[in-house]
């Protein structure tokens, strides 16, 4: 319940604190006088977007206290919870615009944003304009007002998330099918590509390698017949042979030389030690220079065909192993796409009749719903003088969506034997607004702690059926809290609680002001509305009969 609403400098409002009550609460006043800039300062402390201008001249900022009581079930403390803010049996809403248009809001003295703002409005308060039954003319929102009545959300949630979950299967098998049309485009030129690819087996490295070998096996053909040459001049028949038969002659020769060959026959023999090392490395290098010709040819023919095939695929040789690894998983997944496509077939028809379950229970409970809110409002219509009048939910098959596949249209006929008909084509001003309160009484039974205010909900309407108007404000304001916005006189009879709303001018500055009143005011108030600016004793007669009722 709103409990009070505190206005400091926004738009012609100077200072102003109110204090509603529960029941009935209604606000008079002349057209201009401020009900409007009331109710834009309760929605900007409450986070709605209107207008940005709410700053009054001449002041830094403006601000708006709003103070609800809370029960302790009542919706608003999970959105607290959830939001980290404080919780108490007294909610406290603050928001202060600056002149530059910076805004700032608080909840229970902690920083918000506006979005919780938002959040915490839904649960707190709803809003009727004199422009409210407009939607009642828009039948895309007949099934959202349906369903609301309903309140089986989980059924909505349940089918959206069906839509959600086959949407997402549809486009599984839509891009499962578009990859394997495009492989199978290329089928052939992946096969022979693969083909070609594991018969010449590429391993990365391997084109360095056989480079290298072919070098090696090249520059050994140009000089292996010289070492081999340097080999046979050292070894057996070379020098080897003419030292040795030296060193022999030289030892026949050393008994009679007096010791004159001892020194250069040791030399000879250390040289001797040397060319036979030198004679074995060169031995060993003509070993390794000696190759198979036929090597040679194998080697450079596999050397050119990497070479080649790395050119026809555009990669690098050593890419090549990579290359043959992705083509042959491309037509693995080619191979598997028949099975996977049906799998994901299979996903699809299990998501569709999911989805077909979900939207038929939708279906069957908008019809059972579209009923009892045909009775339920038919029952509300009778006391708002209109009796005879019919209200006929339609509901038809439409495409499906995430909301199911319901097309839901408000019907009525306001005139027995008349056929029944758009709202916009058969209702009036005035009958539009009683529709409106009807389907908002059928659709708020129930709920507890939710402020209603209704401006200018008996707009169009006047005698006996404003009346009728306000006694059923009156009724759907017992056990909970109602503010009317109203400028007739048969509503504000009505009221628990009567406050007027007057503009006055002092020193070419213009100031609203809202004015609880007394039950003698009240008297002069309805007077007022009844005859105009002069109050006569017989419009003063007639109010103190709508009072006393």
């Amino acid at each position: 319940m709103l409990r009070s609403l505190d206005i400091s400098d926004m738009l012609i409002i100077d200072r102003l604190a109110l204090e509603f009550q529960p029941g009935l609460n209604v606000l008079t006043g002349e057209t201009g006088a401020g009900k409007s800039i009331l109710l834009d300062s309760l929605g900007f402390v409450l986070g709605w977007r209107g207008r940005a201008d709410l700053v009054r001249s001449g002041a830094d900022h403006g601000q708006v206290t709003a103070c609800f009581d809370l029960a302790p079930d009542h919706p608003a403390r999970a959105i607290l919870t959830d939001a980290g803010l404080p919780q108490a049996d007294e909610l406290i809403l603050r928001r202060v615009n600056m002149a530059d248009g910076r805004k700032t809001a608080w909840v229970n003295d902690m920083r918000c944003s506006a979005e919780v703002l938002r959040r915490l409005s839904e649960t707190l308060l709803e809003l009727h304009g004199q422009h409210d039954d407009r939607g009642l003319l828009d039948p895309r929102g007949h099934r959202m007002i349906l369903d609301e009545f309903a309140g089986q959300a989980h059924l909505l949630e349940a089918t959206r998330s069906a839509w959600t979950q086959m949407g997402r299967a549809r486009r599984a098998l839509q891009s499962a099918e578009e990859d394997a049309r495009a492989i199978r485009d290329e089928e052939e030129y992946l096969r022979h590509a693969v083909q070609e690819l594991d018969a010449l087996n590429p391993a990365p490295g391997e084109e360095a390698e056989l480079d290298t070998a072919r070098r090696a096996m090249q520059n050994a053909e140009k000089i292996r017949s010289d070492v081999h040459r340097a080999f046979q001049m050292l070894g057996d028949n070379g020098a080897e042979t003419v030292i040795s038969d030296a060193l022999r002659w030289l030892d026949g020769a050393a008994a009679q030389a007096d010791g004159l060959l001892e020194e250069p026959m040791a030399a000879l023999s250390r040289a001797m030690v040397e060319l036979g090392e030198a004679v074995d490395g060169i031995g060993r290098a003509v070993d390794v220079l000696s190759f198979d010709p036929l090597t040679l040819e194998t080697t450079e023919e596999r050397l050119f065909a990497l070479r080649g095939l790395a050119r026809k695929h555009d990669v690098a040789p050593d890419d090549l192993a990579g290359l043959a690894e992705g083509l042959r998983s491309k037509l693995a997944q080619l191979d598997a796409s028949d099975v996977q496509l049906k799998d994901l077939r299979r996903a699809l028809a299990a998501a569709t009749a999911a989805y077909d379950t979900a939207a038929l229970e939708l279906s069957q409970l908008r019809r059972k719903a579209g009923a009892d809110l045909d009775r339920a409002v038919t029952q509300e219509l009778a006391p708002l003088k209109m009796e005879r009048a019919v209200f006929e939910t339609v509901i038809t098959t439409d495409n499906d969506g995430p909301d199911g596949r319901d097309a839901v249209a408000f019907r009525v006929a306001t005139n027995p034997g008349a056929p029944a008909g758009a709202l916009n084509k058969i209702a009036s001003g005035g009958e539009l607004s009683r529709f409106l309160l009807a389907l908002k009484v059928c659709l708020t039974r129930g709920q507890s702690g939710l402020t209603m205010i209704f401006d200018e909900i008996d707009r169009g309407v006047g005698g006996a059926t404003a009346d009728a108007v306000g006694r059923r404000l009156a009724e759907l304001a017992q056990g909970g809290q109602v503010l009317v916005v109203t400028h007739s006189p048969q509503v504000a009879a009505l009221g628990a609680h009567h406050w007027r709303v007057e503009k006055t001018v002092v020193q070419n500055v213009t100031t609203s002001q809202v004015v609880p009143l007394s039950a003698a005011q009240r008297v002069d108030e309805i007077a007022r509305m009844l005859s105009g600016d002069t109050v006569t004793p017989q419009a003063r007669g007639a109010a103190k009969a709508l009072l006393a009722g």
